[in-house]
């Protein structure tokens, strides 16, 4: 999330294109990254913009093989790209030996809640009917996407609908109220963004919505088990205490979670490498648990959704 955003449409383009720039010269694409856009029309209505990527000696697009990982790029819903995160999901893709969909949805404030999440739906099952089954996929998001990613999961699951392998969720939104966030900034302030700037950001997209709608505030019921999920989040960043309400909330259940706060890290640390050591260790963790996920998920269906781990391997802020 952008640390000074002014709610008009000047002042969205210029984040855009600061948070765009940042994120190309502080980030690192794999070697051998391929990508190949995708813009469909789909029977019903509907519309499927993103892009495939691959790294490495790897064709780009889709292809038959363990499956592929689905990712929804964040920024407080009104900001960046499929294109913004390339070199986050190059890094993905190569150290996972997967193609990655990178999937661009619709921006507040031109387009407000629930757009966002019925793209991720619409994109989700366009993925499982044309390329992969859904335990062949797992799911990643970052800050706004991770919101995402986990509505995603949280709402196949009351369809009884497939859900996705595992979820990994970076620097994960949890609580669009921002009072999480303002809570912990009262003790540790984030050295990048305020919480009254990102609440004003999210509002774009959330105006006129009672912030308790049960796609905006996740509510999860102790019989309801979610994909495997790991959290990533900097132990420097306000939303470092939504990861660990998210754990909390995960581990009240039969899902197996695992949380990491990473000390003084930022929002997304991972995608920066250039500038942050410990982005490529974490990038590293975040791969060998998707793997191992999508691994466990096709040999064992059942038990990659009930398996649980204590103590769970927890780094403190």
């Amino acid at each position: 999330m952008a640390s000074a955003l002014p709610a008009n449409t000047l002042g969205i383009a210029i984040s855009r294109q600061i948070l765009a720039r940042s994120l190309a010269t502080f980030g690192s694409r794999a070697a051998g990254t391929h990508v190949v856009r995708v813009d469909e029309r789909i029977e019903g209505g509907g519309r499927i913009r993103g892009e495939w990527v691959r790294a490495g000696d790897q064709d780009s697009g889709p292809a038959s093989g363990a499956g592929a990982i689905f990712y929804i790029h964040g920024s407080g819903y009104a900001l960046c790209s499929a294109k913004s995160h390339r070199n986050l999901v190059s890094q993905l893709s190569a150290r996972t030996g997967l193609p990655v969909f990178s999937l661009d949805y619709r921006l507040a404030p031109r387009h407000r809640f629930p757009s966002a999440a019925d793209d991720v739906e619409r994109a989700f099952d366009w993925l499982v009917k044309n390329h992969f089954p859904a335990d062949r996929v797992v799911v990643a998001g970052d800050s706004a996407g991770g919101h995402l990613a986990f509505d995603l999961s949280l709402s196949r699951l009351r369809a009884g609908l497939a859900l996705p392998a595992a979820q990994l969720l970076l620097s994960p939104l949890a609580d669009v109220t921002l009072e999480l966030a303002r809570r912990r900034e009262q003790a540790l302030p984030d050295p990048m963004a305020t919480a009254a700037t990102a609440r004003g950001l999210l509002e774009l997209y959330t105006r006129e919505v009672d912030p308790l709608h049960d796609r905006l505030t996740h509510v999860v019921a102790p019989h309801e088990t979610l994909p495997p999920t790991l959290i990533q989040a900097g132990g420097a960043e306000m939303l470092a205490a939504d990861a660990h309400a998210l754990y909390d909330a995960l581990r009240a259940t039969d899902t197996w979670c695992q949380l990491e706060v990473w000390p003084g890290q930022m929002h997304v640390f991972q995608a920066m490498p250039r500038l942050i050591p410990e982005s490529p260790i974490a990038l590293d963790r975040a791969a060998r648990f998707l793997t191992e996920a999508l691994a466990e998920a096709l040999e064992h269906p059942q038990a990659a959704r009930l398996r649980v781990v204590s103590p769970t391997d927890r780094r403190s802020a």
